[in-house]
């Protein structure tokens, strides 16, 4: 299926057009019949020769119901633009134009009706200069008259080479289905209606009803009032849904796909309009899909400026909505280019936002969202409709960052760690949680993964490239070597640690290159100390006890018992009762 919507000036006969194609009714309200005005959306449908099938979204002309022409034109990929012969270009069609051109819709078919009412050609010649420098230029025109039937066979093969010649969404696609008619049906509960642009929705399917969030199932799913497992679009579609009341879903809501939009109110965009940025309205109309949400905009540069929104809406990066302002009757089209845009608080960062934002195109792919970000968690940049770029350094399973700027971070980090180190040699490490508020990472585990030889992560601290024991270490360890030369196993006392020069910041320097052994209870000896007692401890005969290990060692008891806490520890000695026996190696 494809989906058409009509436009043109009221009364200029789309609904006649759109029942003579379809032999449907698309006039729901009876006061609608009664008067022979359109008031609101109406629906019809047919198959062209082609096999194809072809929706109609019709909508009202009336300058008072522009915001609901623009509930239906929102979400289609098509229009066809009626003009009557006998009065030719009017102001109703201009603001329809003005809206398609904004809206970025190129596709269409241009009808002059009533050709039996007057010549078509001065009403077709006119409506050939107005589509001359929209996105419409390039639409094919067929004249019409829906009483006599002239050229309908014609505007039938005009529809059917559009159907062809409309791109087809992508069926994998995630869901965004903008609601444009919700009704209650006895037996049946709520129904909503609108025009599936992509994606595929089925029966069973949880969709997310926003600006609310609420989770709803698909109950059951009708197209063409045909019932239907499975539809994707383009597609008229009717939902039915369980877990919401008729009360809580009007025009304008949007049934989405979980997990796969960006839920916003603030976004930056670039502005299509005659008129710079800084002189359109501050408060003004957002029309996206059938929605029209009051947005408050901040200008930038002449082309950018950032709108903050009343309501969340579920969007994408490369979005294109229009801007409305009602005083005015005066519209522009803007392109999403940035749906989670950084704050502006500080003095200039208004121009330098405008000054980034110049340089980058009207739909921004991933590599450049993720260079304004730096880093991103793989779903972030999935929900912001962007696809990871080629060259991002894979951190994990779950995050992404930009190249240029992970080395980047990379030398800040290498930075921070020298001038600590230079600063405090005894203690050169900076605590991870502190280096991720430096840098200003969002999770601790980037840090780890920023840490790369010669950089080293232990104990939860980060270092910079091992430079050797500064002086003051080497020294009160070099005469620590000294005194443990003829007994390697009689730990110095507190004191004469600290005749040594081995205070604590000392020791804890020493012990993180591994030049001293530490053991509880303060005592302090040579690395491999602990190897050189097992090497005689298995030389006892087993088990033997803490009282035999003293004296093979010739040290203290306070010594001994902190050397077989140790072993016991590192599984090189067992305990049973008060013996202990040294294990024979594995493979022994």
């Amino acid at each position: 299926m494809q989906v058409v919507a009509t436009a043109g000036h009221v009364d200029h006969g789309k609904s006649t057009l759109v029942r003579a194609l379809t032999g449907m009714e698309p006039d729901r309200l009876a006061e609608e019949r009664r008067r022979g005005l359109t008031l609101d959306l109406g629906f019809a449908w047919t198959t062209l020769p082609s096999g194809e099938q072809l929706a109609f979204v019709d909508v009202p002309g009336h300058e008072k119901f522009v915001t609901t022409m623009l509930a239906g034109v929102g979400p289609v990929p098509a229009v066809l633009l009626a003009v009557a012969a006998d009065e030719g270009w009017m102001p109703q069609t201009e603001e329809h134009l003005a809206a398609i051109d904004a809206l970025g819709v190129s596709h269409g078919v241009l009808v002059i009706t009533r050709s039996d009412v007057a010549d078509p050609k001065l009403a077709l010649r006119q409506a050939r200069e107005r589509l001359a420098k929209t996105t419409l230029r390039a639409c094919e025109a067929v004249t019409v008259s829906a009483t006599t039937g002239a050229g309908l066979p014609e505007l039938t093969s005009a529809l059917d080479r559009l159907a062809t010649r409309l791109p087809v969404p992508d069926p994998e696609a995630p869901v965004r289905l903008w609601i444009d008619r919700a009704f209650t049906i006895a037996g049946s509960g709520t129904v909503v209606t609108g025009t599936l642009a992509a994606g595929t929705v089925t029966v069973g399917d949880e969709l997310l009803l926003m600006p609310a969030g609420e989770r709803v199932r698909v109950r059951a799913l009708e197209s063409a009032k045909e019932p239907q497992d499975s539809v994707h679009g383009v597609a008229r579609v009717a939902l039915n849904l369980r877990g919401v009341d008729r009360d809580r879903v009007e025009r304008g809501m949007a049934l989405v796909s979980p997990g796969k939009w960006t839920f916003t109110t603030c976004i930056d965009v670039r502005v299509s309009s005659e008129e710079p940025s800084g002189r359109l309205a501050r408060q003004m109309i957002l029309h996206l899909g059938s929605s029209a949400t009051p947005v408050r905009l901040r200008p930038l540069g002449p082309d950018t400026a950032r709108l903050t929104l009343n309501a969340r809406l579920p969007l994408h990066v490369g979005d294109v909505a229009l801007l409305r302002d009602p005083g005015r009757r005066a519209v522009a089209g803007v392109g999403i280019l940035d749906v989670r845009p950084p704050t502006l608080v500080r003095r200039g960062a208004g121009a330098a936002r405008a000054r980034e934002l110049a340089s980058w195109p009207n739909r921004p792919g991933g590599k450049l969202v993720l260079r304004r970000h730096g880093v991103l968690r793989r779903e972030d940049l999935s929900i912001m409709g962007c696809t990871p770029p080629p060259d991002a350094v894979p951190l994990g399973s779950e995050w992404l960052a930009d190249p240029a700027y992970w080395e980047e971070l990379h030398h800040k980090l290498t930075a921070e760690l020298a001038e600590r180190a230079a600063a405090h040699p005894l203690a050169p490490g900076i605590p991870v949680e502190a280096l991720r508020l430096r840098l200003g990472l969002p999770s601790r585990q980037l840090v780890a993964s920023l840490v790369r030889p010669p950089l080293r992560l232990v104990e939860g601290r980060v270092y910079g490239p091992d430079t050797g024991l500064p002086p003051q270490v080497a020294d009160a360890v070099k005469r620590l070597t000294a005194d443990l030369a003829s007994a390697p196993f009689d730990a110095p006392t507190a004191d004469r640690l600290t005749d040594l020069g081995l205070t604590s910041h000392v020791m804890a320097a020493a012990e993180r290159t591994g030049a001293i052994l530490r053991l509880p209870d303060g005592i302090v000896l040579l690395p491999g100390a602990d190897d050189e007692a097992l090497r005689i401890l298995k030389t006892l005969p087993q088990p033997f006890t803490v009282s035999q290990a003293r004296q093979a060692l010739n040290t203290t008891r306070r010594v001994a018992m902190a050397l077989l806490h140790h072993l016991d520890s590192r599984g090189l000695t067992h305990r049973t009762g008060e013996t202990r026996t040294v294990p024979p190696a594995e493979g022994k």
